[in-house]
């Protein structure tokens, strides 16, 4: 089945995105934690595609991915104050978030601490390992990579071009601006796909069974 992969890292406009897609006609979850949602959702962003996207590479043939770039100066503030807020949660030993979050990203952001999290030269690193991984990895695969930043002007012409979606619109509508994180929880629509059967997550994901 061909879908839709938003692999660009937290804070770098993935819910924007996604609400875009939505008014575009296209079923989309932002997390994705069930295979119902896998088997249900075109487009999926976020947690565990920014970690997971080669092996949904390979498991799901001839889809697109979308990679979101994010001027330093802005995400800098912003996943210093996301990682702040998750670090417990993340790190904890009895519990916390679920396996898939921490899997992502503490593999994305490896020794994570409070300490590297006020590092900019850590999160920095972090940012260009992800998105030198990406680019090597579609390297010459134009048809299936697409790479903008939503704060560019072009950037939503560029989406609709490579994704052969119409629109009226010609900007992204900017959501979780100021730290919130909360904007997707507040759209209403029938395209949207929960991320969870009420809270809870399957352990193995479609393509973790064949990892």
């Amino acid at each position: 089945m061909k879908k839709i992969f938003i692999i660009g890292l937290p804070r770098t406009g993935t819910t924007s995105v996604c609400h875009t897609l939505l008014e575009c006609g296209v079923a989309t979850a932002h997390t994705a934690y069930t295979n119902f949602c896998f088997n249900n959702a075109t487009a999926i962003a976020d947690t565990p595609i920014f970690n997971d996207y080669k092996t949904l590479d390979l498991h799901y043939p001839n889809s697109k991915f979308i990679y979101l770039e994010r001027e330093l100066a802005a995400w800098l503030p912003s996943i210093k104050q996301l990682l702040t807020r998750m670090h417990t949660n993340l790190t904890r030993a009895d519990g916390g978030f679920n396996i898939h979050i921490k899997r992502c990203y503490l593999n994305t952001f490896s020794e994570l601490s409070l300490n590297k999290i006020n590092d900019d030269s850590y999160l920095e690193s972090c940012y260009e390992e992800h998105f030198k991984g990406a680019k090597a990895h579609f390297n010459n695969r134009g048809h299936d990579f697409l790479s903008i930043d939503i704060a560019k002007p072009e950037s939503y012409k560029k989406l609709c071009d490579f994704l052969e979606l119409k629109s009226d619109k010609t900007d992204f509508e900017k959501m979780n601006m100021g730290g919130k994180v909360t904007a997707w929880n507040d759209i209403k629509h029938p395209l949207k796909i929960e991320s969870t059967a009420k809270g809870r997550i399957d352990k193995l994901l479609p393509y973790t069974r064949v990892c």
